[in-house]
């Protein structure tokens, strides 16, 4: 008996200890809830943090639907912020048409794609002046490329596979390549055209699985037309098709593989025209055969307005995710921060890039997120990271994609202001 009145209190003990763990990187963090977790352009804020839930959405039309200006230039020396300690540098500053999606090769390359100008540029080391220390094309002449991933997982990769709206190609590939070597291999040449046209590539951390990104057609309808659409797909590496793997995502812009728990993630733009804040955007683990509800539902069981009544047997289905996002903020590319350069609390945390949309009266998004991830999960808080793309009211930054750099700082591009910033910690 006295033995089990020893143990009990000790399992009390771990169990707050580890309750204890699990919130530490949110405790000394300011969150914002409720009506007030929800912003715009303008009240972001380095550190800020905000936890929108289901609860707190409000009823489609309760706010109005509105719509922000167009971005404008950024004027000289308009620098995006980040919270005290960080350091924002130009690591990119010309030569740039759309940058979009970033990755980085094993061997440290950062490939970078230039969407409308249809180029994969490669960029080399960083310099003393936090500038590449060399640049290449790698390839020209793709129209709409978007995805670059390696392959197979690992230091030595064998393929680089890039993707464009309607196909996914590869080619051969070794650490160092600075130019496209060999024959352009087309895997898959079926993905549907037109709509959303990102397509994001990631295999899994085996690497026998490899996921392409499919938008939707249109805003929340539910036609012909969007057959294989917001979806998740997987094929084999060898592109054969193997089934949808997660559906009623409306736009997944980004993929990225949770290196601890080996899932994957999503980083995705919800619907519009239902209000200022609704419906949130969202960032989230997804799961195999798991429907996230478009374009029926949203956030849960709550009909789209459009859809009432539809479908009755998936709304206790439609699965509410991890992290819920401003609205109409564009959320694009995700990674996750496994550097050595930031304190120790960035350690395995998710970044996100908030590109911005119109469907906001006051401007929402335009900012890098950073979400707390606690042994592999997250709390549903994010922090306004990277914030100030705006000068006098006017919107001139738009970021899409995130890098963690070998050196352990971040790369984001983006393609208002047609730059990659490079964001370090100097502690000071």
């Amino acid at each position: 008996m006295k033995i089990f009145q020893w143990i009990l209190p000790a399992r009390v003990l771990i169990l707050a200890a580890s309750l204890m763990l699990y919130a530490a990187k949110t405790d000394g963090m300011n969150v914002l809830t409720g009506k007030q977790a929800f912003s715009s352009t303008a009240t972001l804020k380095p550190g800020l943090a905000h936890k929108i839930t289901a609860k707190d959405l409000p009823k489609p039309g309760d706010t109005p639907s509105g719509r922000s200006g167009g971005a404008g230039n950024r004027p000289p020396n308009a620098f995006p912020q980040a919270p005290a300690g960080f350091k924002v540098e130009l690591y990119v500053a010309e030569g740039l048409t759309n940058p979009r999606q970033i990755r980085v090769a094993p061997n440290g390359d950062y490939f970078v794609a230039d969407t409308s100008a249809g180029d994969v540029k490669i960029y080399r080391g960083i310099s003393a002046e936090g500038k590449p220390e060399q640049s290449s094309t790698y390839l020209s002449g793709k129209q709409g490329v978007f995805g670059i991933n390696f392959y197979p997982p690992g230091p030595s990769p064998q393929w680089v596979y890039i993707s464009t709206t309607t196909s996914v190609m590869r080619l051969a590939y070794k650490n160092g390549d600075l130019k496209a070597t060999g024959m352009l291999e087309t895997l898959i040449s079926d993905l549907p055209n037109g709509g959303h046209s990102t397509r994001d590539v990631v295999f899994s951390k085996d690497g026998k699985s490899m996921f392409v990104a499919v938008g939707s057609g249109s805003n929340n309808d539910d036609g012909p037309a969007e057959n294989r659409r917001a979806n998740i797909l997987e094929y084999t590496p060898e592109g054969k098709f193997v089934g949808i793997y997660a559906s009623g995502i409306r736009n997944p812009v980004g993929l990225a593989i949770n290196p601890e728990t080996g899932e994957l993630w999503t980083s995705i733009n919800e619907r519009d025209t239902y209000g200022d804040n609704l419906v949130p955007d969202y960032v989230t683990h997804v799961e195999r055969g798991g429907f996230y509800g478009w374009p029926w539902f949203y956030i849960g069981g709550n009909y789209d307005p459009k859809h009432e009544g539809k479908h009755p047997e998936l709304k206790a289905k439609v699965i509410v995710p991890d992290v819920l996002v401003q609205p109409h903020s564009a959320s694009l590319g995700m990674v996750f921060y496994d550097g050595k350069q930031f304190p120790k609390d960035y350690s395995g945390d998710a970044f996100a890039a908030e590109h911005g949309s119109w469907n906001h009266a006051a401007g929402s998004g335009h900012e890098v997120i950073r979400i707390p991830i606690e042994k592999g999960r997250a709390s549903g808080v994010y922090e306004d990271f990277l914030t100030g793309f705006m000068t006098n009211g006017v919107v001139w930054g738009r970021p899409v994609g995130i890098a963690v750099a070998r050196d352990g700082s971040l790369l984001v591009t983006d393609d208002g202001a047609k730059v990659i910033w490079r964001v370090s910690y100097t502690g000071k």
